[in-house]
Parts: C-alpha cells; sequence; structure tokens
C-alpha cells in the first residue's frame, strides 16, 4: 500500500491499490466460505440452519474466519491490521452477513463495536494491546446495555468508583451483551460520578484476566428469537477491583466517547446487514425462477416479478445511503453525527421491509426452517436484531431531532454540495478521522448536494425527465420540512419531542437516502457500470422513495421497470451481488 504522501502525489495508483485491496479482500471472504448450497459444505447453508436450530454459533463458520484472519479487517494499518476505510470494511463484512447474521455479529461487529472506543479516545499503550489481542484471534465486548433503562443510558447505574491511590471498583450489572461469557477484552460503559449531567460516566478497557474471578460473574443466556446462537448474557461485579490504567480517553467523557464511536458503528453496520438482503434476495428469486404457478413460473407472475424488481432497488437505496454515510465519516466527519444516525434508522427498516415482501412471493415456504428455502426465514427472524440494541430507531431519530432546527437555519438551502468522492464506491480515501468526529456541527452537504443535482440533471428522455420530476419533489419537500423545522417548539426539538418530530427525522431520513441515490447515479454516468449509469434505476429508487413520503405521483416509463427486472435476473444466473459493487459470488 503507498503511503499517503505518495498517494497524495499519485492519485491513480492508489486508487488502483486501495480497490483492488478491497476487491480481493471481499472475494477472499466470500469464496472462502463457497457454495452456500453445496449440502457437503461444513459452512453451506444446511449446517448454519442446524447450528440455529441447536442456538449454537457455527463452529466450522467461525474457524473460516480465523483462517481468513477476519480480526485483522478491525484494526487500523498502523498497528499491523487492514483497517483504513470504513466503507471497504462494511464490503468485507457484507460477505458474512449473507451468510449468517449470527456469525457476522457473533464473530465479527461485536469486537470492531467495542474496538472502536478504544481507536477513538484510547491510549497508545491501549491500541496496542487491543490491537495485539484481535489480531491473535482474541474477542472483545462492549457492555452500554441496563435493561431497566434501555437507549437511556446516561441514567446507568452500573458503578467504576474511583478510589484513592487510583484504579476503580466495579459494582452492579450489564445486561445483553454479545460475548460476555468468551470475549477477552470488555469495553464497559460505567458510572464514575453520582453527579446528575453528561460528564458523569466515563469507558474502560478490561482484560478478563485481570479481573478477580470472586468479585465478578457472567450471567446465564438469553434466549432469543433471532441471531439464536450468539453469545447474549450479561455479567455481575461486586466491589471488583481494576487499574487506573483502564480508563479510555478522560474521566467523565463517556457519553461523549459514546456517541462520537456511534458515528462509526451506526454508519457502518446497517451497510454489513445488505448482505442478509442480497442473500434473501437471491433466495426468492431463486425459488421464483425454479417454481411453477398456473402453468408458469412464479418469476412471470406480474407481482412476483414487481416485488423482486422494487427488493433489489431497496437494496441499491441502502447501499447508496451506506456508501454516503460510511465516505462521510472520511470527507465529512464533522457532519457525520446525523447522517450516521439516519444510515441507522432507515437501512435496516427499508431492508427488513422488503424481506417482508418476498416472504409473500415464497409463500408457504417462507415457513420451513429447513431445506432449499430454509435459510430465508433465519434471515427474517436475524435481521431485525440490527435496529435493537444502544442504537435502536427511537435512539436514532433523538440524535436527529436536536439538529432539525439548526440544519433547517444554517445548512437548507445555504451549504455547499458534498464532495463528489462521497459517491464513488471504488475512489480512494485517507484513514479513518477518529479525532475529527464531532456530536453536530450545523452543516449538510448531502442535502446540498440534492438542491444542486436538480439544476444539473438532464431531462432528455423520458426517463430522466421522470428522475427530474421526482427530484424536484424532493426538493420541494426539504423546502416544507425546513419551514416545519424552524416552528418545532424548544420542547420538540428534544428527545421528548411530539410524534410529530420523530415524522420530520423519518422524512429528513428519506431525503438523505435520495441524495445518496443522485449522487451514486450522477457519479456512474459514463463509467464502466452500464446498470448504475442508467437513469432507469435511479428514477425508480426515487419512486419508491417518494411514495415512501406519501406523494402521490404520476407512472414510471415501463422501460425503467423492464430495466430493472433484466438486471435482476443478469446477476442472478451470473452469480453478481446484489449491491453497488456487482462482485462475483460463488453461487
Amino acid at each position: 500500500m503507498l503511503s499517503e504522501a505518495t498517494a497524495a502525489d499519485r492519485p491513480g495508483t492508489a486508487l488502483l491499490d486501495q480497490e483492488a485491496d478491497a476487491s480481493a479482500r471481499a472475494a477472499e471472504i466470500e469464496f472462502g466460505f463457497g457454495d452456500p448450497y453445496d449440502p457437503d459444505s461444513p459452512v453451506g447453508n444446511a449446517r448454519l440452519l442446524e447450528a440455529d436450530e441447536a442456538a449454537e454459533i457455527s463452529a466450522a463458520g467461525e474457524r473460516v474466519l480465523d483462517e481468513l484472519k477476519l480480526n485483522a479487517d478491525f484494526v487500523p494499518r498502523e498497528f499491523g491490521g487492514r483497517l483504513d476505510r470504513l466503507d471497504t470494511l462494511v464490503r468485507v463484512m457484507r460477505q458474512v452477513f449473507r451468510r449468517d447474521v449470527t456469525l457476522g455479529l457473533g464473530y465479527g461487529a461485536t469486537s470492531f463495536m467495542a474496538a472502536v472506543n478504544v481507536w477513538t479516545a484510547g491510549s497508545e499503550q491501549q491500541k496496542r494491546e487491543l490491537a495485539e489481542l484481535l489480531l491473535a484471534g482474541g474477542k472483545a465486548a462492549v457492555a452500554y446495555h441496563e435493561l431497566a433503562h434501555g437507549n437511556d443510558f446516561v441514567r446507568n447505574e452500573f458503578e467504576a468508583r474511583p478510589v484513592d491511590g487510583g484504579g476503580f471498583l466495579l459494582d452492579g450489572g450489564k445486561q445483553v451483551i454479545n460475548n460476555a461469557d468468551r470475549a477477552e477484552a470488555l469495553a464497559l460503559f460505567s458510572r464514575t460520578s453520582s453527579a446528575p449531567g453528561s460528564r458523569s460516566h466515563s469507558v474502560l478497557l478490561l482484560r478478563r484476566d485481570q479481573l478477580d474471578p470472586q468479585r465478578f460473574k457472567t450471567l446465564p443466556r438469553y434466549t432469543a428469537v433471532g441471531v439464536r446462537g450468539c453469545h447474549l448474557s450479561g455479567l455481575e461485579f461486586d466491589d471488583c477491583p481494576v487499574p487506573g490504567s483502564a480508563l479510555v480517553g478522560e474521566l467523565g467523557q463517556g457519553v461523549e466517547l459514546a456517541l462520537r464511536s456511534f458515528q462509526i458503528t451506526r454508519s457502518a453496520v446497517p451497510g454489513m446487514a445488505i448482505g442478509t438482503g442480497d442473500a434473501s434476495l437471491r433466495t426468492a428469486v431463486r425459488f421464483a425462477v425454479g417454481r411453477q404457478l398456473y402453468r408458469r413460473s412464479v418469476m412471470e407472475i406480474p407481482h412476483a416479478k414487481a416485488t423482486l424488481s422494487a427488493a433489489f432497488l431497496d437494496l441499491l437505496i441502502c447501499d447508496s445511503m451506506s456508501l454516503a454515510g460510511t465516505r462521510a465519516v472520511h470527507l465529512l466527519p464533522e457532519e457525520t453525527s446525523v447522517y450516521a444516525s439516519a444510515v441507522k434508522y432507515l437501512v435496516p427498516k427499508i431492508l427488513s421491509e422488503a424481506m417482508y415482501e418476498l416472504s409473500i412471493v415464497l409463500g408457504a415456504r417462507f415457513y420451513v426452517r429447513d431445506g432449499e428455502f430454509g435459510i430465508f426465514q433465519k434471515h427474517v427472524r436475524d435481521l431485525p436484531v440490527l435496529s435493537l440494541g444502544h442504537a435502536g430507531s427511537a435512539a436514532c431519530q433523538a440524535t436527529i431531532i436536536p439538529q432539525l432546527s439548526r440544519l433547517a437555519k444554517r445548512a437548507w438551502f445555504a451549504g455547499e454540495p458534498a464532495p463528489a468522492e462521497l459517491f464513488q464506491p471504488r475512489t480512494a480515501l485517507g484513514p479513518i478521522p477518529f479525532d475529527r468526529l464531532t456530536l453536530a456541527s450545523g452543516r449538510d452537504g448531502l442535502s446540498a448536494s440534492l438542491i444542486a443535482a436538480v439544476d444539473e440533471l438532464p431531462s432528455g428522455s423520458p426517463v430522466e425527465r421522470a428522475l427530474h420530476g421526482f427530484a424536484l419533489r424532493m426538493m420541494d419537500e426539504l423546502r416544507q420540512m425546513q419551514e416545519e423545522a424552524l416552528d418545532l417548539s424548544p420542547q420538540d426539538r428534544t428527545a421528548l419531542a411530539s410524534p410529530a418530530s420523530f415524522a420530520l427525522a423519518d422524512r429528513y431520513a428519506v431525503l438523505l437516502a435520495a441524495a445518496s441515490v443522485l449522487g451514486v447515479w450522477r457519479e456512474a454516468r459514463g463509467g464502466a457500470d452500464e446498470f448504475l449509469a442508467d437513469p432507469s434505476w435511479a428514477a425508480t429508487a426515487l419512486y419508491r422513495l417518494a411514495r415512501r413520503l406519501g406523494q402521490k405521483l404520476p407512472d414510471l416509463p415501463d422501460s425503467c421497470a423492464e430495466r430493472v427486472h433484466e438486471e435482476v435476473l443478469r446477476r442472478f444466473r451470473e452469480h453478481r451481488s446484489y449491491d453497488l459493487y456487482d462482485s462475483p459470488l460463488s453461487a
């Protein structure tokens, strides 16, 4: 890999190097799992379903990921790992989530979510020690949860009491922690002061082997509906001593550190889950192509055909938004707070809705938990887990709402558009700027890109005219939102806002998705990907988003639906992914 200085001198070479590395790594993970439909494969769908039925994480799957050294993808390059770009990590992890959400969370994403706190504010020693642990194949867990307080983690009661002479005494319990029973490192969000307010909590990084076994215990596993193989349990401490060196960042910095870390994890994890949606669409297409109904294939039934195309478009919408969110961490770190929350709120929501629609195509097969299509039922149960936890939907909206009035006043229709690189999935980026993430900025280059696009969109063909019309409607929606956001009462600018404010946050997330779609299409024009360069998918995607906003719209040109349907079939037959990358798959 080129150094940063060399990359600046030779941007074309840096682009080729980064893209080649990312593409090769994603392919290495994908083909490392092999054909999911191979009945003899220890990590095929049949064996993954067996592990799920036994409420176990796939041991064979974990061995594959050990051999592929997946943990290195969570460690920054400066500490010996592969992590440099957030969108590349998402692209790599998508291959794991395509196979099994349990493996994606239980083996990988949980360690990453814990490690981000350390990469963001840890000491040099903490970073090196955690890097060594992960690179050796160890696991880390993060503990925010206390069931009594849900997403309101500022009210958490778990204590890390400072003691005279240095160090802390841990007292209390944490619940619903993934890998609590087997993680070698633990990141604990802890109350370090009895005073009210945001400076009363801190984050501690602990090694399990440093804890007094007489002073802490692992609680029994929870029985879950989804991700049944994940080790979800809790921890309980009884005045357990830990050294002062466990403190991550500064005393009282816990809330700020958590919110900055969330900007990275909220941006990344939903994009990983697009792999689950991809696999589910592929399963439904496989069913539709191979099953006969009313003397023709299910794929020939208009409703089924339209449903499969709609799910494909939803994946492209989600990936466009995910791309903008992850690349904004690098390019617009001061604006990432609101984008990350919008991604974490809307992407899982759209994916879950698409899964429900696909289940209708499968009909009675949807309820079968084994066999050729049993993996679909598992994906449907697993995916909603990503909408829960410390970054649940309401928590994400509560992050957006207080910023709406400021954005309406300072940014919308006044700010500079985002750089074109935000929408270019294969363009080089610098390292993740952990130190530049801020809690709010009052700027919004992504929405400004939507407004800028309206004046520059072509309107020659019927499809281009339709796209331009839908973009205009989105701009009008933003203007209406601006008026409503400026009129919000002080109470409606807080997490205790009225339902109308939460609806406003929902509409704003949809507009950011529309801006992302337009940005990706504009940057794809004239490129090598003929489908992404075609306005048909962008027009149809904006049509779906406008309908989501409750708008009444003119019909799309018939050619749009046909073009999207052709692409659904091509990617299925050629074993290509249903995301922006159109990557080769093992089956």
